[in-house]
């Protein structure tokens, strides 16, 4: 297992806030009655169609 590297500063908390915001746009899209579909594409197998935000937030990776 990989080492973790922990921050404190500024810049920690810059790059966790543009990892919420990347999270809450996908996710906003599929709240409400009113809420659109998300395609999901993997590297393998077909696109999948959700409106669970859920599910699109569990297929999120970032760097």
């Amino acid at each position: 297992m990989a080492a973790k590297i922990v921050q404190f500063n500024t810049d920690a908390r810059d790059k966790m806030l543009r990892g919420v915001n990347v999270l809450a746009n996908a996710v906003k899209v599929t709240l409400g009655p009113k809420g659109r579909n998300v395609v999901i594409q993997k590297s393998f197998g077909a696109p999948r169609s959700t409106k669970d935000g859920v599910s699109v937030a569990k297929e999120i990776e970032l760097e």
